[in-house]
């Protein structure tokens, strides 16, 4: 026997920060969401499953219609009419109190209740399936501790929408420990909540989170999907992941300090991107790029970044529609790295430096900084002319990095 267990399908996530972007494929990156989904139905009917485990998040929160109530039923009944029964359990993002656009279910779809554990019992395949919705968007206590015991003679499966014992980036909901999961006497804990895949077996019980069906932003690089396990009543046989997602977010760091010039790093750039986008099978790979340039190649760069950046979109993506450049970041040498011996460059980075560490300094960065916002794309123009002053450490740190690559390049002789 087969089933098939998603979590975090998120239907409709808006795919946060796409606003930020000109010329971004916004149509086939918002869809993405319906369309895993629809590849997971695919995949329920051409393997002819025995049912399917949703553990959470099947919504990405209420909507402003019923537009992702409507998909959703059609994609449940098309379960429905290939015989394959559903089980839903809500997780934080979908909660009893959450979602008020959701439509009846068809007969076939079973989810669990959300004020108490309960037990869903598929009778002619001899599986229980015991779980609990999120009631609310918080749920602070291990509910795994009133999770029924195991039904005698069945293959019992536990549903739980939880954070476990604790995974970054991650809210900790339900929290609960794998010793304890293993103990309850269950065969299989179909997991959600954590958007990274993780098998763990723990005296013999597979405890399992499938990811989610598909990363929403580069924080969630890799290939997603869903989790297809076999089994029969002596336990697991197996559990395979399948990929569905047809956008791949990825990272890629390509080292260009050794480049003799802005086109050879743009050359070698364009291989590294053309090698990851062939190891993919996604529809489309959305690829964050890190350039670390040595101080000469960053200066280069900063004086064109607009001219440098179309061209490697243009040469990376040719033709074809399966790749988009999220993002371009320039890592260059920081200023404490570079050999100074020019007096007045040696002050500027030294008031650079006195920027990254003095808070009260970080007000008077637009005036040190105004000289030099024409020779930035218009991200950098537009935090030079705020004077850094809105933004995050972080942020602000990678404008003074920049800076000092520009000045070091430009006043190089002084160097």
């Amino acid at each position: 026997m087969r089933f098939i267990h998603c979590a975090d399908i998120h239907l409709d996530s808006p795919m946060r920060g796409l606003t930020r972007y000109d010329g971004a494929p916004t149509d086939l990156l918002r869809g993405a969401t319906r369309r895993s989904f629809e590849r997971l139905v695919d995949l329920a009917l051409e393997q002819s499953v025995d049912f399917v485990v949703i553990a959470g998040d099947l919504y990405d929160g209420d909507r402003d219609d019923f537009n992702t109530a409507i998909f959703l039923q059609r994609q449940l009944l098309r379960l429905r009419e290939g015989g394959i029964p559903v089980v839903i359990a809500y997780g934080n993002h979908d909660a009893a109190n959450e979602i008020t656009k959701r439509l009846r279910f068809p007969d076939g779809v079973d989810v669990l209740a959300w004020d108490k554990p309960g037990t869903v019992l598929l009778d002619g395949l001899g599986v229980a399936i015991h779980g609990q919705s999120y009631p609310t968007k918080a749920v602070l206590e291990d509910l795994s501790l009133g999770y029924p015991p195991p039904v005698s003679d069945f293959f019992n499966i536990g549903v739980l929408h939880t954070s476990l014992d604790g995974r970054p980036g991650h809210d900790r909901y339900a929290p609960c420990t794998v010793a304890a999961l293993a103990r309850h006497g269950y065969s299989y804990w179909a997991l959600g909540h954590v958007h990274k895949r993780e098998v763990i077996v723990e005296d013999g019980v597979h405890i399992v989170f499938p990811g989610n069906l598909q990363g929403r932003d580069v924080g969630e690089t890799g290939p997603k999907g869903a989790s297809v396990v076999e089994f029969d009543l002596d336990g697991i046989v197996s559990v395979s992941q399948v990929d569905l997602a047809p956008v791949v977010w990825a990272r890629l760091e390509v080292d260009v300090r050794t480049a003799s010039s802005v086109d050879d790093a743009l050359g070698r750039i364009v291989e590294e991107i053309m090698a990851t986008q062939a190891a993919s099978n996604a529809e489309m790979n959305a690829v964050r790029v890190t350039l670390r340039a040595n101080r000469a190649l960053a200066a280069a760069w900063l004086r064109e970044p607009e001219r440098y950046e179309a061209q490697l979109q243009a040469d990376a993506t040719g033709a074809g529609e399966s790749l988009w450049l999220e993002r371009i970041v320039l890592q260059s040498e920081s200023s404490n790295e570079l050999p100074v011996s020019g007096e007045a460059l040696a002050a500027v980075l030294s008031e650079l430096a006195l920027l990254r560490t003095n808070p009260d300094k970080r007000a008077n960065a637009q005036g040190l900084l105004a000289g030099l916002r024409n020779r930035f794309g218009p991200e950098r123009r537009e935090a030079v002319a705020l004077g850094a002053k809105g933004l995050d450490e972080d942020s602000f740190n990678e404008v003074l990095d920049d800076v000092a690559a520009l000045l070091a390049g430009e006043l190089g002789s002084g160097v």
